[in-house]
């Protein structure tokens, strides 16, 4: 079921924020024989219709406008809360823009089995309040689409959930798998 962006005095969203976080590996924790850090990353798909137009993610943090910022690269999961935030101005984004489909993947291939305290969730930029949340634990895919706003014929926006778990290590291996999403 959609939901749509609206703040809590009924009024659209012109922000809202996808955060993703997770734990750092505990020490004396092994993968294959050795440590490894687990680096997730956090991405926002901009589609026309079926057509990809624009990425925003760890190796590209602006979109093409200027409408969508991802705020910084966690390689770790260092620190409490929020590792990763993308920020989307939905005021300044294009027209052609439809959809923007939200996903996480695990760039040094970690299962979300493997991972501890991990989650997605979507936020209101304004306000702070959490939309939607995701825990991200006892999977074993290494991507999640989380969900996808859909702009409305009014000019608004939804968010629909999608939660699908998908075999992803970098934004560019999953977003052939996102497109059946898309409506």
């Amino acid at each position: 079921m959609p939901v749509t962006l609206r703040g809590n005095t009924g009024t659209r969203l012109d922000h809202v924020t996808m955060a993703l976080g997770w734990d750092p590996v505990r020490r004396g924790r092994w993968f294959g024989g050795r440590a490894r850090d687990i680096d997730m990353n956090a991405a926002a798909l901009l589609f026309s219709g079926e057509q990809l137009i624009d990425a925003v993610y760890h190796e590209r943090l602006t979109s093409t406008d200027g409408s969508i910022r991802h705020l910084g690269d966690s390689v770790n999961g260092e620190g409490k809360g929020d590792n990763e935030l993308i920020a989307v101005d939905l005021t300044r984004l294009p027209l052609q823009v439809t959809a923007v489909i939200f996903l996480v993947t695990c760039y040094t291939g970690h299962s979300f089995a493997e991972i501890e305290n991990a989650f997605c969730r979507l936020v209101d930029g304004g306000s702070g309040t959490e939309i939607v949340r995701y825990e991200l634990h006892g999977e074993s895919h290494t991507g999640l689409v989380m969900g996808a706003m859909r702009r409305t014929d009014d000019g608004g926006w939804t968010y629909h959930e999608i939660d699908a778990g998908i075999t992803a290590r970098h934004p560019a291996e999953a977003a052939p798998q996102v497109r059946q999403y898309l409506y």
